[in-house]
């Protein structure tokens, strides 16, 4: 068996892999053809990218079929907006779900305000959650 190939945590090619995932996933999710849903996750300490965004991600359900882009703008908001500093979200990425220092990391972040959602995630937090692992092995 073949290891998975890395990216570079906050690169293009990361956040392309990032998004091939999240549709892979949606598209498994059985989702319904009507559904319209949106996820912007932004580094609010992210680099500016060629194009004058920021690094992070934009995923969206149109009619039920998911598509990314990667960057964002500063103010860019979607049904669910998740800012987070560049070195919450490295640290995250690094660790698999099932390693206490995970989630011990991840509710720091959110204390201390590294990490800030606003929005619910809902019905996609199952599937979503799902992809944190694999996410995780393609990371470096």
């Amino acid at each position: 068996m073949s290891a998975s190939p890395k990216f570079s945590h906050g690169t293009m090619a990361w956040f392309e892999m990032v998004g091939t995932l999240m549709c892979a996933a949606a598209a498994r999710a059985g989702l319904a053809p009507d559904l319209n849903w949106s996820l912007v996750e932004r580094y609010v300490d992210g680099a500016t990218l060629p194009d004058g965004r920021i690094q992070g991600i934009r995923f969206d359900i149109v009619n039920g079929v998911p598509a990314f882009q990667i960057g964002v703008d500063k103010d860019e908001r979607g049904d669910v907006t998740i800012e987070l500093s560049a070195a919450a979200a490295r640290e995250l990425n690094l660790l698999y779900a099932v390693d206490p220092a995970y989630q011990a990391f991840r509710d720091r972040a959110m204390r201390q305000g590294w990490i800030r959602v606003d929005g619910d995630l809902g019905a996609m937090a199952h599937w979503l959650a799902a992809l944190h692992d694999p996410i995780v092995d393609h990371t470096s």
